[in-house]
């Protein structure tokens, strides 16, 4: 297939060439396009590249199969013509947008985070254009191609997308993934790749529980989250105290450490030296650069700063001297999830392959959609959840797209923040598709981290000030109301 990427000079593609160059996605693209909006970033992206296709292999593991063709550009038609499929990763505003969504929210004393609370509302207000406009062209250029969204926040975008694309759009994100794996494995029975037999997942983007991981017709939940020592065994287990999540009964996402330990986080993120958006714009500003003119030498420096730029992720709920697992230093989350989910798209899912069919099971973001039910009837995926909202659940992928698997009620805390949440994300997509500003007034003041119309109302002062362009979407779509 013809793969193009959307963010093709971004930071992490080098991952996704790997996968394509070795391992079970070797010979699944036979084109792959860069698209990007900066010549320099291309470049820079395309010597990592060409020092891993030198290496032997791509990091030292034999290639199988022939790899992709790699053609860049920055013509967004050109990189749509004849394109199978689109994986979407950009980042309107860039890394120095990031500062500003984590830095108007500190400033008022609030979680300075890029996807959840206010400075996820502040990103998906410039990423929701930005992937409309995206999306449009897909419908005059290659009609019939599919988009795997990585744009953040994902949740919130696939929702904007799927009047445009409908099921052809597909939300990914590899956190809710890689918990369900890392808690099996602690419980003593590690899933097979493209299987959730057994596993209960419901949630939103950055926002999901683990609920039940059965083997065997037993459920080996309730016995992890009653044992310190397994938690500790990964990074998820060890975010929040043993009798809280033995309490809980289930085993939250990474993310939700900022809704349950918000004050610990947001004191973490004053006391750093900068924020995780300053740390990384400034090791992007002064490695692109040198990637760009180091030749054989491009993908160590890649690597060594992908490494860095591991270590300091979610570094506000580790504790002092704590190192991440040296699985997830390694890479390969993201980037596996997007191309099974392609596989799948295209036929060659591990049950089948080619025009035989295949299929796999993914916990992803898509519509709500009502499933049937053991004993009959059928109601939404996750019940107590609008059905044409999007959810982050298990599906299960085929060449017809992805369907939801049928998920229990959440319990009453559970379903309450979600829906809290939920309405956030559909104010904030009125808002950046609308340009309504009287809805982006209220996403932030719902937000269940900020909760006040004042503090809204500086929020979204502030980053009209950070971000001029929203007043130009205001101005656009006749939503410049101000109270």
């Amino acid at each position: 297939m013809r793969l193009m990427i959307a963010g093709g000079g971004g930071f992490r593609v080098p991952l996704v060439y790997r996968a394509l160059c070795s391992g079970p996605y070797a010979g699944l693209v036979r084109e792959l396009v860069l698209f990007d909006v900066d010549p320099g970033r291309l470049a820079a992206i395309s010597a990592v590249l060409r020092s891993m296709a030198a290496a032997s292999g791509t990091d030292g593991r034999a290639a199988v199969g022939q790899p992709p063709a790699v053609t860049t550009t920055s013509s967004l038609r050109e990189a749509l013509a004849g394109t199978d499929v689109v994986f979407a990763a950009i980042r309107p505003g860039g890394t120095a947008g990031r500062i500003a969504d984590e830095r108007v929210a500190q400033a008022l004393g609030l979680l300075g985070q890029e996807t959840t609370g206010a400075g996820g509302i502040s990103y998906a207000l410039r990423s929701i254009p930005a992937m409309l406009e995206l999306a449009r062209e897909m419908r005059t250029h290659c009609p019939d191609a599919w988009l795997v969204n990585f744009t953040n926040p994902a949740g919130m975008v696939t929702e904007a997308l799927l009047p445009v694309l409908g099921r052809k759009v597909i939300g990914i994100c590899d956190s809710a993934s890689a918990l369900v794996h890392r808690a099996a494995r602690a419980a003593g029975a590690p899933l097979p790749a493209g299987k959730l037999d057994g596993v209960g997942y419901y949630g939103l983007n950055h926002l999901g529980w683990l609920y039940r991981l059965e083997s065997g017709g037993r459920d080996l939940l309730p016995g992890l989250l009653a044992d310190a020592g397994a938690l500790a065994g990964f990074e998820e287990g060890r975010l929040f105290p043993q009798p809280v999540l033995q309490a809980l009964g289930v085993l939250p996402n990474e993310y939700l450490f900022y809704y349950y330990e918000t004050a610990r986080a947001a004191a973490a993120m004053r006391a750093m030296e900068g924020t995780r958006g300053e740390s990384i714009h400034g090791q992007q500003a002064e490695l692109y650069p040198r990637l760009a003119a180091a030749g054989e030498a491009a993908f160590g420096l890649w690597d060594a700063a992908r490494r860095s730029r591991e270590e300091g992720y979610l570094a506000e709920a580790r504790s002092a001297g704590e190192a991440r697992d040296a699985e997830d230093l390694a890479g390969g989350g993201y980037e596996q999830v997007a191309l099974a989910v392609m596989r799948a798209l295209v036929g060659e899912g591990p049950g089948g392959s080619g025009t035989d069919g295949g299929s796999t099971q993914l916990i992803l973001n898509t519509r709500n959609s009502a499933v049937s039910r053991p004993g009959g009837g059928a109601e939404p995926a996750i019940p107590g959840l609008p059905p044409d909202a999007v959810v982050e659940v298990p599906c299960t992928v085929t060449a017809s797209g992805a369907v939801p698997i049928a998920q229990d009620r959440p319990a009453e805390p559970q379903l309450s923040l979600m829906q809290r949440v939920k309405r956030v994300e559909l104010l904030t997509v009125q808002a950046a598709a609308g340009g309504e500003r009287d809805a982006a007034l209220e996403a932030f003041a719902a937000h269940p981290l900020v909760g006040t119309e004042k503090l809204a109302g500086q929020l979204l002062a502030g980053y009209e000030a950070a971000f001029p362009g929203l007043a130009t979407l205001w101005r656009r779509s006749g939503g410049d109301s101000r109270s």
